[in-house]
């Protein structure tokens, strides 16, 4: 490294965000970036550390542990140390087809794996990588890369998010032709629709790209569900190879007394729709269906992920009145606890952007912890107004996982609309019956990491519609894996990474 010594001498800093307060008013992207000479001394603190965990993407005990996608840590970080932006981006791209997404929207399990984090805070790897790609596209280095030849072999890749996009970007830099479907009107999958704008901008990031895909020769089809709008054997007829990438779009549901009430959501229901009217405003449309909206409503979020938190953000937004988000769970520890070691990632209490908005709109942290909803209460029109809640400990019974209600801690709530925000339990079943492909003990796709194959001949799955929900990081690895694989069947042998 340039800096051996940086670790010590310099302490970690990470970019400001706008003010709480101020970037509830509109829907733009509320994180900065630091200046160039900032950068080059958080570049410095990475430590030449000589096994640098930050970028081995391993499972340890079934937690992350590292870039699942290995990004090159450590080098581009010691190119930004010595001003070397053009040689960092080339570096970049080498493993991410997209760090302008994950410079955005990664948790960035890497840094949990850092080494200067053992004793003092990690380095701000999230925040170089996103400022090396920004900087690539201000600079007008990043252009389209049409593949040299073509082999005539055709690939059809179902869904758009990000396993589907970067398996595409794949097969199309070795010369496939390639062709991705999507359902939704816009291409982009979770990252069109499943993340709000002011965490990822739709037309100045996720758009961007794809015209970039579209101009080095991708075809996108847009409002078209294979299975239904494209028929499966037309498509098994059209293309060599088939790889699935729809996602893990089921969500959980919570069917407790009262559940048929109106006003009680799926949270994804409420950030497509959001996201959709917004797009579609600026792009002079009408937006088609309903919206959700949460404007002057008491508002109640149960689950506490990544959706959750966007769920506060979007109602935040919308002028809600007041704000709860519901957590079974206790509340994580504010340090590594024996059981969660580094280099894995740690479990530790974090405070999000929505989480801090809602405590500078309201006064507190919204979240309330080892909380369990017994029913919801309708109105006289049938329109929910309050929930009934109890306090639960957790408590693990035969190696299984249970909560148990806390007498005399039960509650009421007052809401007018609730966020089902619980996770996702695996893939639609429509297109995976009609293809015939197997399914594992979890109804996503069978498939093994590293061939991605399915029990069906030359058809292939990647993303969370094989591994079940993950990060966006992950499909990305997914969607280059099987990219890979793909190339190999059809060409026998390949030089995809």
């Amino acid at each position: 490294m340039g800096k051996p010594t940086g670790f010590l001498e310099y302490q970690r800093e990470t970019p400001a965000d706008r003010e709480p307060l101020e970037r509830v008013k509109d829907w733009d992207e509320f994180h900065l970036h630091l200046s160039d000479d900032r950068l080059r001394t958080q570049g410095a603190r990475c430590m030449d550390c000589g096994i640098p965990f930050c970028h081995t993407g391993q499972l340890i005990n079934g937690m992350a542990s590292g870039c699942p996608i290995n990004n090159l840590i450590p080098e581009w970080n010691d190119l930004v140390y010595r001003g070397l932006w053009r040689e960092a981006l080339n570096r970049l791209h080498e493993t991410n087809n997209f760090p302008e997404f994950t410079g955005r929207v990664c948790p960035a399990p890497c840094e949990g794996s850092c080494t200067v984090g053992l004793l003092e805070p990690p380095v701000t790897i999230k925040s170089i990588e996103c400022a090396i790609v920004d900087r690539g596209f201000e600079e007008g280095w990043i252009v389209p890369e049409t593949p040299p030849v073509r082999t005539g072999k055709k690939v059809a890749v179902v869904g758009s998010g990000p396993s589907g996009l970067a398996c595409a970007a794949q097969l199309n830099r070795a010369g496939h032709w390639v062709t991705v479907f999507e359902r939704a009107d816009r291409i982009g999958g979770l990252l069109m629709y499943g993340i709000p704008n002011m965490k990822l901008d739709k037309e100045k990031v996720v758009q961007r790209r794809v015209d970039l895909l579209t101009a080095e020769g991708v075809r996108f089809i847009p409002n078209t569900e294979v299975g239904k709008d494209y028929p499966v054997d037309k498509l098994r007829e059209h293309f060599d190879a088939i790889v699935l990438c729809g996602g893990a779009t089921k969500p959980n549901d919570l069917p407790i007394p009262g559940r048929e009430l109106k006003g009680i959501h799926y949270a994804m229901d409420f950030l497509r729709g959001n996201t959709k009217r917004l797009l579609d405003a600026r792009g002079s449309l009408t937006s088609s269906g309903p919206v959700i909206s949460a404007a002057g409503k008491d508002v109640i979020v149960i689950g506490g992920g990544d959706t959750g938190t966007d769920c506060v953000g979007t109602s935040l937004r919308h002028g809600c009145r007041s704000l709860a988000q519901f957590e079974i769970v206790p509340r994580p520890s504010d340090t590594r606890t024996p059981d969660n070691p580094w280099p894995q990632w740690p479990r530790i209490f974090r405070t999000d952007y929505g989480q801090e908005e809602a405590a500078a709109r309201f006064g507190a942290d919204p979240r309330t912890y080892q909380i369990s909803t017994t029913q919801f209460v309708g109105d006289e029109s049938g329109h929910v107004k309050e929930l009934h809640t109890v306090k639960v400990n957790m408590a693990f019974k035969d190696g299984r996982m249970s909560f148990e209600p806390i007498s005399g801690t039960e509650e009421v709530w007052p809401a007018q609309l609730v966020l089902l925000a619980m996770g996702f339990r695996g893939p639609e079943d429509f297109l995976l019956d009609a293809l015939g492909v197997a399914r594992d003990v979890r109804s996503n796709v069978a498939a093994e990491h590293g061939k991605f194959r399915t029990s069906q001949e030359g058809i292939f799955a990647a993303g969370d519609m094989r591994r079940g929900q993950s990060l966006v990081v992950w499909a990305i690895n997914e969607g280059r894996g099987a990219a890979r694989e793909v190339d190999r069947w059809l060409m026998g042998e390949t030089l995809l990474p």
